[in-house]
């Protein structure tokens, strides 16, 4: 055989793992694996973007020391340098190599030398040597810890290998403040565990020496998130873990448990307690490591109570798991634990295809704010005539039952009424008014569709939600709160976050943005139905997700009067809106100005960046994209008009960010929504005015059926009709399969009537031919 009747295959089991082999590579605990690192982004239709995967990963001591990309004989060394550099990056790898067999390639990532190599390649002692100048035995402690992956039935993703890595690399130093920053849904309580586990079977504490086993404390500031982190640690031995909570404590005759190595309590426990907090019941020293979930909310904080918890166990390293990026509204949590020792974002997670993409409908409405007219009914409350209202005073100030009744029946009459919605409002008493709204005008017949979780809903509260996180319960399927879930729901099959409150914050539009992020099979996208203008965070310049391009509502409607006023308790404490001092307003729209309350869209763009730009500048971008992929108006008719060009054609453009869904939302934007996307791609290249698909299939029927049999002919119409109707999809060469099936019952039985499939597909071919001819 030849060098060049090689393939890739061939030079790997050949040429390349006979060189690894004979370094060492695979013996003696070291480890050579090829590594998916990412799926790829997620796509309309069940699809994905362009996964990454490594041709090598070699693995020492628990350590990735290397990447390396093999081409075959045939090709240069270097045409994998591009590609094993980029996934050194995404690994953490120091070293990263190319190679086709013949010649090698190597880059050290963290001094940027690189340049040709000869071998012998560098064994595993080696590469760790110049990977790990300083000794340190807790390092290779640690590396002697397998993951805990429950025998193999999964495995940790690419970043948080990488996170659990950092964070161990830090304590093996003698770090004391660690901070991890990952996007919401990426797993930080898995990372969390990762990191106890290796702790734990190192027998890593405070003395510097394996003598025993670590006391570990995890912190949250929420029962439901101890509750999460106590459920995920089950690897443990029984023995081992314990809660600290008020019933422990009480059969305890009031001394917190101390027989256990693993401890998940929250904040609010901890500072209570008859007389002194029941903190104060452990040694300074008792703890020798202490993860403290979601620290920016507490602990961390200058002012808060509960730093006087943390720097009380001053002894302990202590783990800060956040998912908010460095802020000024968070600077205190960087300035006590000091620069996280990994990042992992939220555009990352996205592109990466571990977290799922957002669109955005932007609810602009002639009520968005209000000028108080006194030919409404005030029925609580003193205001002036001509008085001005705005978003942030809308049910904290002043109620209007009939605005969010308008609002409610909006997004209820757009959406999927069974999919998972979760609804965020101003106070408790917004979120139970928009309940029953809800429960009002709802489709089901259930009475449990919707409910309320907020403090004051206690565990009934507390049940609901766990009820909304099973995905196996369609019940309850819409969730309305204030405060209280804008962090901490592992609910994967969210499909809609609808914003009925001001966002205070990018911390905390972060948040609520990442109650939607988590994957589900079957969910290509969640859709944020934004009232109060909460798109305006995408301007940040820290913002660092890209969602898709937004749909405007189906059209604008006219909702009837509501029912009257409903009552409730004020905010939630500890983050909710405090009631003014001033008397809470109601006003009962006139039927007249109910009658004028409308919805409009508007819409904004994105940059492959995550950036809002305009539709021109979007146009603009397409129109750059595309040129580097087709010449001519010629060449482009010619790729569209056979179905499998047309494919890799949209997978090109795929490839560049621009999915079906963004395609044919380009539609509206050149106003040719029944045109085909070949005359819109046209006409934003050559500006040539679109046709209509109704035009080109009646072009197909008047000029090119005569050659075809009566049959075929009718197979052809009916592909036809489905065309006008549904669009160029249905041109597709796997449909064709389709089509004869439901035509004549299976696809064998159409060959038979029409004469093979090799004539069938040829009429196909033609019809197509004709369809772009001009």
């Amino acid at each position: 055989m030849s060098i060049q009747d090689e393939t890739e295959a061939d030079t790997r089991a050949e040429r390349i793992d006979p060189v690894l082999a004979a370094a060492g590579w695979g013996r003696n605990g070291s480890k050579v694996r090829r590594e998916v690192i990412c799926p790829g982004r997620i796509q309309s239709g069940g699809t994905r973007g362009k996964g990454l995967s490594c041709d090598y990963v070699l693995f020492h001591k628990g350590q990735k020391l290397a990447t390396l990309e093999a081409k075959r004989a045939g090709k240069s060394h270097r045409d994998g340098v591009g590609q094993t550099k980029d996934y050194a990056t995404r690994l953490g790898t120091r070293y990263a190599y190319a190679s086709n067999g013949l010649k090698w390639y190597q880059i050290d990532m963290s001094t940027g030398a690189e340049g040709d190599m000869d071998l012998p390649f560098p064994t595993p002692e080696e590469l760790w040597d110049r990977t790990f100048a300083d000794q340190n035995a807790w390092r290779e402690r640690f590396g002697a810890v397998d993951f805990e992956t429950d025998g193999g039935k999964w495995e940790l993703r690419y970043y948080q290998h990488n996170a659990v890595n950092a964070a161990l690399e830090a304590v093996a130093k003698g770090d004391r403040r660690i901070l991890l920053t990952l996007a919401t849904g990426t797993g930080k309580t898995s990372i969390a565990f990762q990191i106890a586990w290796k702790l734990f079977q190192a027998k890593w504490n405070l003395t510097g020496e394996p003598v025993r086993r670590p006391r570990i404390l995890f912190l949250a500031d929420r029962n439901i998130l101890a509750d999460q982190a106590y459920n995920a640690f089950s690897a443990f031995p029984n023995d081992a873990v314990t809660r600290i909570d008020p019933d422990t404590i009480r059969k305890n005759r009031g001394k917190p448990p101390k027989n256990a190595s693993l401890f998940f309590t929250i904040f609010q426990t901890f500072m209570t307690g008859e007389g002194e907090p029941v903190y104060t019941q452990y040694p300074p020293d008792f703890f020798d490591f202490i993860v403290i979930d979601e620290c920016h909310r507490g602990g961390a904080k200058d002012e808060s109570e509960w730093r006087r918890l943390l720097e009380y166990f001053e002894p302990a390293a202590q783990l800060g798991l956040t998912a908010t990026p460095k802020r000024k509204h968070n600077a205190d949590t960087y300035a006590y634990f000091g620069e996280p020792v990994y990042t992992y974002a939220l555009r990352d997670g996205i592109e990466d295809g571990f977290l799922t993409p957002f669109k955005v409908r932007q609810m602009a409405s002639t009520i968005d704010e209000y000028v108080y007219d006194s030919s409404d009914e005030l029925l609580l409350g003193n205001v002036e005539e001509g008085e001005a209202f705005a978003e942030g005073d809308f049910n904290t100030h002043i109620v209007i039952e009939e605005r969010e009744l308008s609002r409610v029946k909006e997004f209820m009459g757009q959406i999927d009424q069974r999919q998972k919605t979760l609804v965020f409002c101003a106070t408790q008493d917004h979120a139970a008014l928009v309940r029953d709204l809800i429960n009002q005008v709802k489709d089901s017949t259930n009475p449990n569709y919707c409910h309320r979780v907020t403090a004051d809903d206690g565990a009934v509260g507390e049940q609901h939600l766990r009820d909304f996180q099973d995905n196996d319960k369609t019940i309850p399927t819409v969730l309305t709160t204030s405060q209280k879930l804008s962090t901490g729901v592992d609910a994967r099959n969210i499909r809609h976050i609808v914003l009925m409150r001001p966002i205070r914050s990018m911390i905390e539009f972060k948040q609520i943005i990442g109650r939607g992020t988590r994957t589900y099979e079957g969910k290509d996208f969640f859709t944020i139905w934004d009232f109060v203008k909460a798109h305006e965070n995408f301007n940040d310049p820290e913002w660092d997700g890209e969602p898709l391009e937004p749909e405007p509502p189906s059209g604008p409607r006219t909702p009837p009067g509501g029912p009257e006023s409903g009552t409730g308790e004020p905010g939630e404490p500890g983050g909710g809106t405090e009631e003014p001092p001033r008397e809470k307003i109601v006003v009962k729209l006139s039927d007249g100005s109910v009658r004028k309350i409308k919805y409009i869209a508007s819409t904004t763009y994105w940059s492959p960046e995550g950036k809002p730009i305009s539709a021109q500048e979007f146009l603009e971008r397409l129109f750059g994209d595309l040129k580097g992929i087709v010449a001519d108006e010629d060449q482009l008719r010619a790729v569209w008009s056979d179905p499998d060009n047309r494919e890799r054609f949209l997978d090109q453009l795929s490839d560049r960010g621009y999915d079906r869904d963004r395609l044919s939302d380009i539609r509206r934007l050149v106003d040719a929504i029944d045109s085909d996307l070949f005359d819109v791609l046209s006409y934003i290249m050559f500006t040539n005015p679109p046709r209509t698909r109704h035009q080109r299939a009646d072009h197909v029927r008047s000029e090119g059926m005569a050659e075809n049999e009566a049959e075929t002919k009718e197979l052809l119409l009916a592909i036809l009709a489905a065309y006008e109707e549904r669009g160029e999809s249905e041109l597709a060469t796997k449909k064709l399969g389709t089509f004869l099936t439901a035509r004549y019952g299976s696809v064998s039985e159409g060959k038979a009537k029409l004469g093979g499939l090799d004539a069938i597909r040829a009429a196909f071919l033609s019809m197509q031919s004709v369809l772009y001819s001009e």
